[in-house]
């Protein structure tokens, strides 16, 4: 257990190092938007690609029956 002086140099190592961290969005409104589209999109291209490879795995599943 640390005790005394050991002490209160961790907490301010945690608060130091806490407090390097980015917390805030520095994106503006419409640059946020434009980013959160991009990811959608990708995802949906993934989805998309994903749901065509489930497609033709049941396609040959049915033709091997």
């Amino acid at each position: 257990m640390t005790r005394g002086n050991q002490r209160d140099n961790d907490r301010a190592k945690a608060l130091k190092k806490a407090g390097n961290t980015k917390n805030k969005n520095t994106q503006s409104g419409t640059e946020f938007a434009r980013s959160k589209e991009d990811a959608a999109a990708i995802m949906r291209e993934k989805q998309r690609k994903a749901d065509e490879k489930k497609a033709a795995e049941a396609a040959a599943g049915k033709s091997k029956k």
